[in-house]
């Protein structure tokens, strides 16, 4: 039996070195999201500048930027990967709410408690998005990955999801706006990168963004308290125009799809790892492996707190969004998304 595995392994690498030398070299142009985030940072820019290259025998490489670098807000990615402005690129798909309500239907807030319920709703809403954006967009869609938990930072006292009232509170997307909207807080558009000077000037009281996201772009040096109980996951869509993908050999394409599930694969994992690591360097608790790790104070979930965001989802987020959406698109989302979360909009 040995003999027979390490055969097969001998096997694999040679059929892998095969494929890498028979591989025509492509150049990739690439744009993720924040470059200040670990997304960034830890998966997509490692990703395409060196495992990728690694895995093809330095046949497939890749020139990648972060979008906020090249100016731009991630709203506009997709369509500029529609004109062919952008090749492949990434962007949250909060961001595209606006454009499709579709957009929101992985991630209602208060949908997913956890990272292994948000993976399966994402799994689920996957080949409709795919089907949104090949259709309306003329982009394809390789991968779907979110972001550490959506957690509340507050530059103000906290003891639980109640506090949020009366609060100015950034949501990032329409949803988390009518989340924030039905506990009684005003709900602020501010993009991410303005978010701690808002704080620090009171021009907001609290913001909602992942948990090692906030910590990386420094918001517990400008917030007081964090709340544990995650709000959404933010999951980040990564796209390229059909042109460009219909014109690149047919082997770069399959092992595009196989290695880019990969990396999909590593963020989901990593997403779950940073949500508790974030909590960690935000409050200075054992755990966290990042420099300079924060003095927060931290806020635990409660029973109440629970019952209040389960109340919240069903009586405003889901109606809302059903009606932006549309009896079509509810259905869909019934078939697919309702039926892992066990929740049936009507």
């Amino acid at each position: 039996m040995r003999v027979t595995l390490l055969s097969a392994a001998a096997a694999a690498l040679l059929a892998s070195t095969a494929l890498a030398e028979d591989l025509p070299e492509t150049k990739l142009n690439v744009v993720g999201s924040w470059g200040m985030v670990s997304m960034y940072t830890d998966f997509t820019k490692p990703f395409f500048t060196e495992q990728l290259p690694a895995a093809t025998g330095g046949k497939i490489t890749a020139e990648i930027k972060p979008f906020n670098e090249l100016g731009l807000n991630g709203s506009e990615i997709v369509r500029l990967v529609e004109q062919g402005t952008l090749q492949f690129a990434s962007t949250p798909m909060g961001y595209l709410i606006g454009d499709n309500a579709m957009n929101g239907g992985g991630d209602l807030p208060g949908l997913a408690p956890d990272i292994d319920k948000a993976r399966a709703i994402s799994d689920a809403w996957k080949p409709v998005i795919s089907d949104l954006y090949e259709n309306s967009y003329g982009v394809k869609v390789l991968g779907i990955w979110p972001y550490s938990a959506q957690v509340v930072y507050c530059n103000a006292e906290m003891t639980g999801l109640k506090d949020l009232e009366g609060k100015k509170v950034r949501a990032s997307g329409a949803a988390i706006g009518d989340f924030v909207t039905a506990l009684g807080g005003a709900s602020v558009s501010m993009s991410f990168g303005e978010v701690v000077q808002g704080l620090q000037k009171g021009v907001i009281d609290c913001a909602i963004t992942g948990s090692m996201s906030g910590f990386n772009a420094k918001w517990h040096e400008v917030s007081t308290h964090i709340y544990e109980l995650p709000i959404a996951w933010a999951p980040v869509v990564h796209v390229v125009g059909l042109d460009t993908w219909n014109g690149l050999d047919a082997q770069v394409r399959e092992v595009l799809t196989a290695e880019i599930a990969k990396l999909e694969e590593a963020i989901w994992t990593g997403a779950g790892d940073e949500t508790a690591e974030g909590f960690a360097c935000n409050t200075g608790g054992p755990g966290c492996t990042r420099e300079a790790p924060g003095s927060m104070t931290f806020v635990p979930v409660t029973e109440a707190d629970i019952a209040l965001r389960d109340e919240v989802l069903r009586s405003t987020v889901l109606a809302n969004w059903a009606e932006s959406c549309g009896a079509e698109c509810v259905a869909k989302w019934n078939e697919t998304v309702g039926s892992v979360a066990g929740i049936s909009i009507n």
